[in-house]
């Protein structure tokens, strides 16, 4: 007898993520494509490409299909998708069906491109699941039960933020600032403060080594520890190659920006809930996940801005996936759940 497989896509601006049932994550890869400029070959995908990024000649393109969350290049997302459920089907595409993430609120415009993108990639049946949802469930959050419970997915290219009762989102925002703005704003501070220009990939290990949401206050008497690494890029006034040493001070300077729009979306979220789901969540706390919520510090940040204790969970880059996945094993109910 024939049994198609079932395989769960956390589609992601910075990484993507497959699962594939009975078997679990089988792929995690950045969402980067490289492809000819001439006849739109794609020429690498993945880990592959990414190593391109900034490195490529003229004739080549290295980059990522989805911006902020959505797709932004129709044909290359779609290439992509093939590529990665050949890799975690190993070769066998036999019309799987497939669950993917999409942004909380994305427009149908956007729900249908994603649909057209995974049936052009070869899958039978396309579930779509709202993201604040799959990380609640991810996150192991008992969200069937009457009470409030609050999730800010913060991802590459968006943060998902979401109050959710009795499995359902009752309010919620997606601010499409998250980890690619985080790099962009560590960009622009080095080049108008610092004088260097430097690459997308150098702001994103810049903000992984030293990037801290919230330095805090140093206790009377105590100098705050300042974490510094050296930076390598091109002087923007003589052109010439250059080394810097950049403090955590600084790029916490950098982040400010987009960290401060995210922290009104949360607030905006808050001051529209509902006041008996409003008391649930100064109760049990406001749940961070995605890859981008392992910036340091960034669950204090969160905590004194809102004053609501915020946390962060277990393998926040997973947590996505893993809603996708459990709620793919149990596709039945889950069907029935979203009619």
């Amino acid at each position: 007898m024939f049994f198609r497989k079932k395989v769960g896509i956390d589609l992601g601006t910075a990484n993507t993520v497959v699962y594939v049932v009975k078997e679990g994550i089988v792929l995690n890869e950045p969402t980067v494509v490289a492809y000819s400029k001439e006849d739109k070959r794609v020429l690498a995908v993945g880990e592959d490409a990414r190593e391109m990024l900034g490195r490529t000649p003229n004739t080549i393109i290295a980059a990522r299909p989805m911006k902020e969350g959505v797709i932004a290049d129709f044909t290359t997302t779609s290439a992509m998708i093939t590529y990665y459920l050949r890799k975690a089907l190993k070769g066998r595409l036999f019309w799987p069906e497939v669950m993917i993430s999409i942004p909380g609120g994305s427009s149908q415009v956007e729900k249908r491109a994603v649909v057209a993108a995974c049936k052009q990639a070869g899958a039978s049946d396309v579930y779509l699941i709202e993201e604040p949802l799959a990380a609640a469930i991810g996150a192991r959050i008992p969200i069937s039960q009457p009470s409030g419970h609050m999730i800010v997915n913060i991802g590459g290219g968006t943060a998902e933020i979401g109050i959710l009762s009795l499995g359902q989102l009752v309010v919620f925002k997606t601010v499409r600032t998250a980890g690619t703005k985080f790099d962009e704003a560590i960009l622009t501070h080095m080049r108008k403060k610092h004088s260097l220009h430097i690459g997308e990939r150098t702001a994103e290990d810049i903000k992984m080594k030293i990037g801290n949401a919230h330095l805090g206050e140093p206790k009377e008497g105590e100098k705050l520890n300042i974490k510094a690494i050296e930076v390598k890029g091109r002087d923007t006034q003589s052109g010439l190659p250059k080394i810097l040493e950049i403090g955590e001070n600084s790029i916490n300077e950098a982040l400010q920006k987009p960290l401060k729009q995210i922290i009104e979306g949360v607030k905006e979220v808050l001051a529209q809930s509902p006041p008996e789901l409003a008391a649930d969540i100064v109760e049990k706390g406001i749940v961070l996940s995605g890859g981008s919520s392992m910036l340091k510090n960034l669950d204090k940040y969160v905590t004194y801005y809102t004053g609501v204790p915020a946390f962060v969970v277990e393998e926040p880059l997973f947590c996505v996936i893993r809603g996708i996945g459990m709620a793919i094993e149990n596709l039945d109910s889950y069907k029935k759940a979203i009619k």
